[in-house]
């Protein structure tokens, strides 16, 4: 079952035209969102990120968006798909409504909801193999669009091949600067000795809901530092751990980067922490 513009249909139901914004040109933004036996995590955080990506996308937003409300179709939705009792994973994706070109004839906008369910409840730490290389054939811009959920990601796609390709887990993203900025799905932190980096939303990176999180955590460790700041791709293998965050994973440790090879101590001390907040959210 689908929420379409708030009225939950079949799958085979659930059309949108071939004049579709969002496919035309990319005028669309989407959360992804874990919801666990009917609890929306860090629902708040979601909601005045799609609020600012829709603002910043110049959208107009209807005036019965409240959390209340957006809450509520979400969950009518879990509901329908049988989902109360399960973690599941939201996509909830707002596009503007058809019309014109590059230049809309509106600035309202449509929406969808998807639910699928995922395996764990919990953030689970994964100590199997995880390698990552730099993918270097597109670089995504610094400035605020990039650090929105837009659906323009096909730097996203192509490192994602690239990955597969080449047989890593995951790639790391550049800037016009050269800069780390992220991973293909998700933020990316850095640790040497006692501090961690994660490079600042003003050179590209994605304002991620984990990212958030374990920033706020980091903060209130006696024994650790947080810094958001630029990282060059030299760091990369000087680094005691690097470790990869997005709300449907959590902490994702990255155990290998050309020759260097990482630990994972601070990154499973931050998912226990990490899981602990997502209990009380």
């Amino acid at each position: 079952m689908i929420n379409l513009n708030g009225n939950i249909v079949e799958n085979e139901q659930a059309t949108i035209t071939v004049f579709n914004r969002g496919l035309a040109y990319g005028d669309s933004v989407f959360e992804t969102i874990r919801v666990i036996s009917g609890k929306i995590m860090f629902w708040e955080d979601h909601y005045f990120r799609l609020m600012a990506s829709m603002r910043i996308m110049r959208m107009e937003i209807p005036e019965n968006f409240s959390p209340e409300f957006l809450e509520e179709q979400i969950l009518n939705l879990i509901k329908e798909n049988l989902l109360e009792n399960s973690p599941a994973r939201i996509k909830f994706t707002v596009y503007r409504k058809q019309g014109g070109y590059y230049k809309p004839k509106t600035l309202d906008i449509d929406y969808f909801i998807l639910a699928e369910e995922l395996k764990d409840p919990f953030y689970l730490f994964n100590s199997d193999k995880y390698e990552i290389e730099l993918f270097k054939d597109h670089y995504i811009t610094s400035g605020l669009l990039s650090s929105i959920k837009s659906n323009n990601r096909a730097i996203n796609v192509l490192g994602s091949i690239y990955a597969k390709e080449n047989q890593y887990n995951n790639c790391l993203l550049l800037n016009e600067n050269k800069a780390v900025v992220e991973a293909l799905n998700g933020n990316i932190f850095l640790v040497k000795d006692n501090k961690i980096k994660t490079p600042p939303l003003a050179e590209g990176a994605l304002n991620g809901i984990i990212r958030k999180q374990v920033i706020s955590i980091i903060k209130k460790m006696m024994d650790l530092e947080i810094e958001e700041a630029s990282i060059s791709p030299f760091e990369l293998q000087k680094a005691d751990e690097l470790f990869i965050t997005n709300v449907i994973v959590g902490i994702q440790p990255v155990t290998k980067y050309r020759k260097k090879e990482f630990g994972a101590e601070v990154a499973k001390e931050l998912l226990s922490k990490l899981n602990v907040k997502a209990r009380l959210a």
